[in-house]
């Protein structure tokens, strides 16, 4: 029986961008910019690098449907290279790609990195849905993310009896937090402390999500080399080591979207991934072990249905467990100590290394003291892509030793 990557993989090095409207930087920048950190951090030569996946979605944009723009632009030696896109999974792809080799014996050291050029796109927000396939204009034409996505808290409420009023606090809640935290991060593109009557005053975008509720789009990339933990210990013999225990995805088959068994109150594939994900990385209490979370917070109310998602509020609890601070810096599972998408904003091909390089940074006390996560150990990140009805989700789960 197939026992999983867990403890199989080590990461060597990450990388990431600053995030934002780089008018002055090309795709290529961005890859030199997170790549050359990555190496760095990773402490090797570029020819030791064996195999690459490169993850971006929107190729017709700026980089093209192949791969050769990673290898032309690194000047890699010729080695195998994988482009991969998943909507906005597509850089979690990018890793399980890079993971799956490793643990497989297939190389010893791979790289994954995913870039995303969006502000020249010449869209307020991401390019049209129809580029996504599956939602084309006739049966989508009136499709919005926003709008698709604030079904989840009409749905929540519905099902739960909850008030409206106490659904809006409580997402109000989650855009006040991440943006308390992404203030202090360099790197992040909107670094705005916002308060409680600010998000709840904004211009309403679809009910009950109004301006602050919603990421944006930014251009960014990030990075990580991975090997053996046998061979990440005798490159770096004093420093932690930051293991892979799981990466786990599901995607959805189809029932949430053409049948009525599905309450729209939450993500089928979150559940599923976290299932298999909790078992691949041995972990028995989400709620008690998991340190922190990045999660994937394309909208508030996102971030608040996945928190049941991932069995860490209980079902019909995460309302009770925002407005107590479990999920904030000082609370017992911080969610988005970064920033998020929402400050971060969401360079779709890059995202989910993003969020993994947070994670990183924190295991490896590697941040600031008014950043650092106390005495966490292990990690999640959580990559959604697509739309309520129809998605992808990609769950990583990492631990220092």
């Amino acid at each position: 029986m197939a026992d999983g990557i867990r403890d199989k993989v080590a990461i060597l090095g990450m990388g990431c961008t600053k995030f934002g409207e780089r008018w002055e930087s090309s795709a290529e920048d961005l890859i030199v910019e997170a790549f050359g950190e990555c190496l760095d951090d990773a402490g090797i030569e570029k020819k030791q690098i064996q195999m690459a996946w490169l993850g971006t979605c929107y190729s017709g944009l700026h980089m093209g449907k192949s791969s050769i723009p990673l290898g032309m632009t690194l000047k890699l030696p010729y080695i195998p290279i994988t482009r991969v896109e998943n909507f906005c999974g597509t850089a979690s792809e990018a890793l399980k790609g890079a993971c799956y080799a490793v643990a497989a014996g297939v190389c010893d050291i791979a790289l994954a990195l995913g870039v995303e050029k969006l502000k020249d796109a010449g869209y307020g927000g991401l390019p049209v849905a129809g580029a996504f396939g599956y939602m084309d204009f006739l049966r989508g034409a009136n499709y919005s993310a926003p709008g698709l996505f604030a079904q989840l808290a009409t749905a929540y409420a519905a099902k739960f009896g909850i008030e409206m009023a106490r659904i809006k606090d409580a997402i109000a809640h989650v855009s006040v937090k991440s943006h308390a935290n992404g203030a202090l991060n360099p790197k992040a593109h909107l670094r705005a402390v916002v308060t409680p009557e600010q998000v709840k005053a904004a211009p309403m975008i679809a009910y009950p999500l109004g301006l602050y509720d919603c990421c944006g789009v930014s251009d960014g990339a990030a990075a990580a080399i991975v090997t053996t933990p046998a061979i990440a210990k005798s490159l770096k013999p004093n420093q932690h080591m930051v293991k892979v225990k799981s990466i786990q995805a599901a995607v959805s088959s189809g029932e949430e979207a053409w049948f009525n068994n599905w309450d729209g109150a939450g993500f089928v594939t979150t559940g599923k991934a976290a299932d298999r994900a909790y078992i691949e990385a041995g972990i028995r209490s989400p709620r008690e072990e998991i340190g922190m979370m990045e999660v994937h917070d394309c909208f508030s109310i996102t971030e608040f249905v996945t928190m049941e998602d991932l069995r860490i509020s209980p079902v019909g609890k995460a309302y009770e467990d925002i407005m107590d601070g479990f999920y904030d810096m000082n609370g017992r599972i911080p969610c988005q100590p970064d920033g998020g998408l929402k400050c971060f904003g969401h360079p779709v091909g890059a995202s989910g290394l993003r969020m993994l390089y947070s994670i990183y940074e924190q295991l490896l006390e590697r941040v600031p003291e008014e950043r650092k996560v106390k005495n966490a150990r292990m990690g999640l990140t959580h990559n959604l892509g697509g739309m309520p009805q129809a998605n992808v989700c990609i769950l990583t789960i990492v631990g220092r030793d």
